[in-house]
């Protein structure tokens, strides 16, 4: 983009996805836990348009909700095609003079770099009417085709109306395009629906500049996959295949080991330190930061932790939102962590869940160890002090606070602070009965015969 130039964003995503057969909105399903809509404006977004504009109509509602006020939302009723759907940003951008680039709300994984070269092809000295972003699939199956010489197009043609050798080429059109706005709509208001469809189509534009005289361009992805449209939960299915195993690829290039990585489940915004090892079916929910020398054993499942350099977790292991684990902290099997800290060096190795607490450096948590940190009504905090011993199967009735240095009996159920170095026994007394068992079972013997 040229210094100083304006850019707005014009979505399209006002189709109905009949094919996702949801009633969730098509863009809105998520790609490595994230609403691919929102992973191609996070794209756009690092452009710094002055406007963004969603083209919307079946579940409005839905997109706005999601949106927020990151963006306008411009509705298309009834769909009578793309242009036709571009032209309803009109309002948005009244007043607007500058680049405006169309992208696809069910294309989310458009670079911003791809982006950017649309936006800098339209300043070159040619000065494009418009400029069409191209790929050259291996299959190009009922594309439509850009019929271009050296960048510069001839001719847009769908596949159904090409010749054989037009259908030879292998530069296909994505759907995406930059415009200058004043071009843009006043193309638009030219556009017919004189075909089988009667809608309105995009492309149109394109060859009516260049029967204008106008020079059209064509900017080629090297990344086929960069361009691909998402319309069925199969293909939602393939996107997020791709998507992983780029992520998984990136980890290990950055340092990381995943022992079997076509396992491991990364989100959209999972970091990943250095010397980290990732055992076999990991999966990764978002907000999850990873330091350095941590072990993530198998079949542990993240979302919303983080976890400091030299920590241990799983097999098994399940951190919630809001788990902070701090330096060579250890979370072992069938262990759940919820909104709680483990300070450096805490351990709950086994059979335990630590849900709204704090737990002191060097303390440790006995299997079957819980905090009760709910009362139907609210949610309460414990406190356990640093190298506390927990006792297994204590249940630790919040609000609570156990010492530093404390012990608490196994089988104890808590309910009352416990203070530094003390001992906390909470157990009826056992009655013993000698040779009762044997009298019960003699008896029930003769009973049963």
């Amino acid at each position: 983009m040229t210094e100083n130039a304006q850019l707005a964003i014009i979505v399209l995503a006002a189709g109905k996805g009949t094919r996702m057969k949801s009633d969730l909105h098509k863009v809105l399903h998520p790609i490595a836990g994230r609403p691919m809509l929102m992973h191609l404006m996070a794209s756009a977004a690092q452009l710094s348009p002055e406007r963004q504009v969603v083209v919307a109509g079946h579940g409005r509602d839905q997109l706005e909700k999601a949106l927020g006020t990151s963006a306008t939302i411009a509705v298309q009723d009834p769909q009578l095609g793309t242009a036709h759907a571009v032209q309803q940003a009109e309002g948005a951008l009244a007043g607007f003079d500058g680049d405006v680039l169309i992208l696809y709300g069910d294309v989310p994984f458009v670079r911003t770099e791809t982006m950017q070269a649309m936006i800098a092809r339209l300043h070159e000295a040619d000065s494009p009417a418009a400029v069409v972003l191209g790929f050259e699939p291996e299959d190009a199956l009922q594309y439509g085709r850009v019929i271009a010489q050296q960048g510069r197009i001839m001719k847009m043609v769908e596949h159904k109306d090409a010749t054989e050798s037009e259908r030879q080429c292998r530069t296909c059109n994505s759907g995406l395009m930059a415009l200058r706005s004043a071009d843009l709509f006043s193309l638009l208001a030219r556009v017919g629906n004189d075909n089988a469809q009667g809608e309105y189509y995009l492309p149109d534009v394109v060859n009516i500049a260049i029967a204008d005289g106008r020079t059209c361009a064509v900017v080629v992805t090297d990344d086929a996959d960069e361009v691909a449209g998402i319309n069925s939960r199969a293909e939602l299915a393939q996107a997020e295949h791709r998507w992983q195993q780029r992520r998984r690829a990136t980890a290990m290039a950055d340092g990381a080991t995943l022992i079997a990585p076509e396992t491991v489940w990364f989100a959209w915004d999972t970091q990943i330190g250095r010397d980290v090892m990732i055992e076999p079916n990991v999966v990764f929910g978002p907000g999850v930061t990873v330091a350095d020398h941590v072990t993530i054993h198998a079949f542990s499942h993240l979302e919303g932790a983080t976890l400091a350099a030299g920590v241990q977790i799983g097999p098994y292991a399940r951190l919630r939102p809001g788990a902070d684990l701090r330096e060579k902290a250890k979370v072992g099997n069938f262990v759940e962590i919820k909104n709680a800290v483990l300070h450096p060096g805490a351990k709950a190795n086994h059979l335990t869940y630590l849900g709204d607490a704090d737990v002191g450096a060097g303390a440790n948590i006995g299997a079957g160890t819980i905090t009760c940190n709910y009362d139907g009504y609210f949610k309460h905090k414990t406190v356990i002090g640093e190298r506390a011993f927990i006792g297994s199967n204590s249940a630790l009735i919040a609000p609570v606070k156990i010492g530093a240095d404390a012990i608490v009996a196994a089988g104890s159920a808590v309910s009352r602070d416990v203070a530094d170095g003390e001992l906390r026994m909470v157990r009826a007394e056992q009655l013993v009965k000698p040779g009762w068992a044997d009298r019960f079972h003699d008896a029930m013997k003769k009973k049963k015969g």
